[in-house]
């Protein structure tokens, strides 16, 4: 079968140098459509915007069918995604992350109508993606178009969409001597030169993302955004108030929750002397000066160089905050809202780590049964 072709995509186009090694023209995201090719303006690191301008340009060249109660090979995947991404996703919690899963949903099955909405071409899709857990949450989205295309009345049903399996949900956490660990090899780790280490650090600001997480159990996402001051439009840190306010103002609530969590004092401490130094000038988690959008790559290397595997990834700071808040004693409804989840899925996860867990129940399974008093004996004692 021919490859299909790709959809609306950006593509982050090289800077171009003159003749005397100087930058003529600075890197820049362009939005490819075929042989189509259009700068967004935007550089390197807004990528964000670039994915706005991109969402808004799918919107532009997709005039979604306007018939009623169409059939399913009448409308194409294009248009319901357009619809879509018009109606719903430029109002949710987070539109650029929706319109980079839009993108790549249209990547594949851009050219498609919804009657080719199948097991198969869902299966191909996720062979294509080659990651099960990502093709997951980008399919969801595929399912959520055609559901609202339907709900809108402009496709007579819901084609079905096969979604993959969901993966287990990791419980690593770390001991304290691992955390440890990684804390000093992002601290001591230096950039090579012709194999051999330099004195120029290159994951400082990773070691200050562990402390956040290991302290707060919040997700990577919102502590690489968020800024030491309090910011329009970005969570924030409230030094004066020893408060972490993980959801930017006016952001709505998901069920990812984002409660404000009150900072420790060995945390504040660190933050305060961060700001003070500079290091942490305008955001919490700085390289060069500027935010770090995703701190994967850099973790990676860091634990590597501790010595863990690759089931330790960011995320596990959130599982190790919430066990180690369990194997302290912390009330369940505390704990749960210290790391933003429902108290039902708290307990549900982390109450075996909890001291005392399940004790009364251990105890009692051997202890020696009490005498069974029977009907006679209850007569007998009464004179009856």
């Amino acid at each position: 079968m021919s490859r299909r072709t790709k959809g609306p995509r950006l593509w982050l186009q090289p800077a171009r140098e003159a003749r005397d090694g100087r930058t003529a023209e600075a890197a820049v995201w362009v939005i490819r459509d075929g042989n189509r090719k259009r700068s967004t303006g935007f550089c390197e690191e807004q990528h964000s915007e670039a994915q706005k301008a991109l969402a808004e340009y799918i919107i532009a060249q997709h005039s979604p069918a306007t018939g009623r109660d169409l059939s399913p090979s009448q409308v194409s995947v294009a248009d319901a995604i357009s619809l879509y991404a018009s109606e719903v996703a430029v109002n949710s919690a987070r539109p650029h992350e929706v319109a980079a899963q839009l993108e790549r949903l249209l990547d594949y099955f851009g050219s498609m109508t919804l009657a080719d909405i199948n097991g198969a071409s869902c299966r191909a899709y996720v062979r294509e993606r080659g990651k099960k857990t990502a093709s997951l949450r980008e399919l969801e989205y595929l399912r959520a178009a055609v559901r609202f295309a339907h709900k809108e009345g402009v496709v007579d049903r819901a084609v079905p969409v096969t979604l993959p399996e969901k993966p287990q949900p990791r419980e690593r956490w770390l001991e304290r001597d691992e955390a440890a660990a990684l804390i000093w090899a992002a601290w001591r780790m230096r950039q090579k030169h012709k194999g051999q280490p330099t004195k120029r650090a290159t994951a400082k600001h990773v070691a200050r993302f562990i402390l956040v997480a290991l302290y707060t159990g919040t997700r990577a996402g919102a502590i690489c955004s968020a800024a030491i001051r309090p910011t329009v439009g970005t969570g924030y840190i409230d030094l004066d108030a020893g408060l972490f306010y993980r959801r930017p103002p006016g952001e709505k609530e998901t069920k990812k929750r984002k409660p404000p969590v009150a900072l420790p004092d060995r945390l504040l401490v660190h933050l305060e002397r961060w700001e003070r130094l500079g290091i942490s000038e305008r955001f919490v988690v700085e390289w060069n000066g500027k935010p770090v959008n995703r701190i994967n790559k850099a973790f990676r290397a860091v634990r590597d160089a501790a010595g863990l595997g690759d089931d330790v990834t960011p995320h596990t700071f959130r599982h190790t905050a919430a066990t180690w808040l369990a194997r302290n004693g912390v009330p369940f409804t505390q704990a749960a809202d210290y790391v933003g989840m429902s108290v039902g899925t708290y307990e549900r996860v982390y109450r075996h780590h909890s001291p005392g867990y399940q004790e009364q129940a251990r105890n009692g399974i051997a202890a020696k049964p009490r005498p069974t008093v029977t009907r006679q004996k209850r007569k007998n004692a009464s004179g009856t």
